[in-house]
């Protein structure tokens, strides 16, 4: 594969996850799960900027993937970086954004699901991540016989269901609309790809 289109695609994913994350998710305190979700846990709790925690969450997943393989592992420090850095950079646009569109916090939730789990699903499918446990679950996929949305989905649950301590049920709620939107549309984009 021609490494400009990789880096296009790449690219491309870290707008949506950057765009789900500042226009959708954040704010209504809404979870994702995965390293993107521990980061927004992070952040509603202490004010920790988003893309830093999710750069340092990562750390542990990157060891294994330049344990395991390398050509994913570059490929997601450009995921990890470009969506981290996109996420800050989206993060001042947040008011003007909102000011101009109005949507509740259940279609918030859907749509940012839907737009994060593309951006995610578009890189895994060209062989690269953020680096979360999106990249974890293309690993686990080796070994347990399930879709790489639905292994994202499973871990998702996880992790919101972790943050339910901190977060009110209503949040909650919008949280699981998020993680499956998020595992549909990841699983679409990875159907059938080995």
């Amino acid at each position: 594969m021609r490494p400009l289109l990789r880096f296009a695609v790449i690219l491309l994913g870290s707008l949506l996850i950057a765009a789900a994350t500042n226009f959708f998710l954040v704010p209504y305190k809404i979870l994702d799960g995965g390293v993107i979700g521990i980061a927004l846990i992070l952040n509603y709790t202490s004010g920790i900027n988003i893309g830093l925690a999710i750069v340092c969450c990562s750390l542990p997943i990157f060891l294994l993937a330049w344990l395991k393989e390398r050509d994913i592992f570059y490929n997601s420090i450009i995921g990890l970086l470009a969506s981290s850095l996109l996420i800050e950079l989206l993060g001042p646009l947040q008011y003007y954004f909102l000011y101009y569109i109005e949507i509740g916090s259940i279609s918030s939730a859907i749509i940012g699901g839907f737009l994060m789990g593309t951006g995610l699903g578009l890189m895994l499918r060209f062989k690269a991540s953020t680096g979360g446990t999106d990249l974890l679950a293309k690993f686990m996929k080796r070994y347990i016989p399930l879709n790489v949305g639905v292994i994202i989905f499973l871990s998702d649950t996880l992790i919101i269901g972790a943050g339910g301590v901190l977060i009110s049920k209503e949040t909650f709620f919008h949280s699981i609309l998020t993680i499956f939107s998020g595992g549909i549309a990841t699983g679409l984009c990875t159907l059938d790809n080995k």
